[in-house]
């Protein structure tokens, strides 16, 4: 006899309580089946439990919440009766999750060692933080935070090129708060900020030093603004290198090329002379916004932003 699957009952146990258990198509595939109009048909004959017709199952516990335990024995397989009662009980073949109890192993006593360390950032702020530079943002305002380096360069030059492509005749500012880093990625915001047409206003506050002074020191003549506790600082290049004495000598005129580059555009943002730039940087050289303003790398003081504004740059320090 073929019967439909949808409409199989399992009943539990023979001696405790009957109760009737819907049985899905994937569950079914013990017995033989057929595929018939997106149904399943089940060969009552080949099943090793007892099954009914009833329109209208009422079971106690979902399938979902069921675990099968144990194997049926080649005697459960045994074909159903015209009684319709299974050879042999099949009690407690299917149980709900909540009455199964699971071994512990008791051969590693210690308890699970919990990895510790810094709590993962909060993403609602993260969101508020990004959402403070996009409004800064759309005032024209972009920021040097951090080491000066090829992600930080990237995201430099890609806001200043689009703040110049949404309006070239306004001035940007830039905020910069950066202890240097590379070269080369310093090289493409400075490259940048003279490619655009818009002026580019910087600001130092915390520190400027090594690229980070470089970039502050070339923003727009009588726009280089600090604010009064921050601290410059100019150096010669630093790097390092390896290997055999052709490859030192090579990465030793790079280093010198730097060096006379940047000393070069230092003298000319300054006004000071090659040599005078040449000797204050052969060490670390720091300034105070006002020895900044003597030396010639920034032009004002400011304490008050809408300062920032103005072209005056006696007015700033009146």
């Amino acid at each position: 006899v073929w019967v439909s699957a949808k409409q199989v009952m399992f009943l539990h146990g023979s001696g405790c309580s009957r109760q009737l258990f819907l049985l899905s198509a994937t569950q079914l595939s013990v017995g033989r089946t057929r595929q018939l109009q997106d149904d399943v048909w089940v060969r009552t004959s080949n099943f090793p439990w007892h099954f009914l017709l009833d329109p209208h199952p009422q079971p106690d516990f979902p399938m979902s919440q069921l675990i099968f335990q144990g194997k049926c024995s080649a005697a459960a397989s045994a074909r159903t009766s015209r009684s319709r009662r299974a050879t042999v009980p099949r009690a407690q073949l299917w149980v709900p999750l909540s009455e199964v109890k699971l071994a512990v192993s008791s051969r590693n006593p210690h308890p699970p060692v919990v990895c510790q360390g810094p709590p993962p950032p909060n993403p609602l702020v993260i969101e508020r933080f990004q959402g403070v530079v996009s409004q800064l943002f759309q005032q024209r305002i972009v920021r040097l935070g951090g080491a000066v380096d090829d992600d930080m360069a990237n995201l430099l030059v890609a806001q200043l090129l689009y703040l110049d492509s949404v309006d070239p005749k306004r001035d940007i500012t830039m905020y910069v708060n950066s202890p240097g880093g590379s070269v080369t990625a310093g090289m493409a915001v400075f490259d940048t900020m003279r490619h655009i047409r818009p002026d580019v206003s910087t600001c130092c506050i915390g520190m400027a030093a090594s690229m980070g002074a470089f970039i502050l020191a070339s923003g727009q003549q009588g726009k280089r603004y600090s604010l009064p506790n921050s601290r410059i600082m100019i150096h010669q290049p630093l790097g390092g290198a390896q290997g055999q004495a052709t490859d030192i000598e090579i990465q030793a005129n790079e280093i010198l090329h730097h060096k006379l580059t940047l000393n070069g555009y230092l003298a000319q943002f300054s006004g000071q002379s090659m040599e005078t730039i040449t000797k204050d940087t052969d060490r670390d050289f720091f300034m105070s916004p006002q020895e900044a303003i003597e030396y010639g790398l920034i032009d004002a003081i400011i304490a008050k932003p809408q300062l920032l504004q103005t072209r005056d740059v006696a007015q700033l320090q009146a």
